[in-house]
């Protein structure tokens, strides 16, 4: 399980599994929880880098990044990592 501080979302952190460069499961610490298990369910089963050119870049019009993009982060992290 990998974790992802985010920063200027609602959300405090991502929880999230990658298998055979899958997305097995994501879960956000905090947020709106109806949109975020939405998003969850949405990137499930889909590759990394599938999943990053999706959601990088959201805008948001009240906060400077929002979970999606805070999402994308954290997976392009991850690979950084790898």
């Amino acid at each position: 399980m990998e974790t992802y501080k985010t920063t200027g979302v609602c959300a405090k952190e991502i929880q999230f599994e990658i298998e055979d460069n899958k997305i097995k499961s994501v879960n956000f610490i905090g947020g709106c929880p109806g949109n975020l298990i939405g998003i969850s369910h949405l990137v499930k089963g889909m590759e990394v880098e599938d999943a990053i050119n999706k959601l990088k870049g959201i805008p948001c019009r009240t906060k400077d990044t929002p979970c999606p993009d805070q999402l994308a982060q954290a997976l392009e992290k991850y690979l950084q990592q790898k």
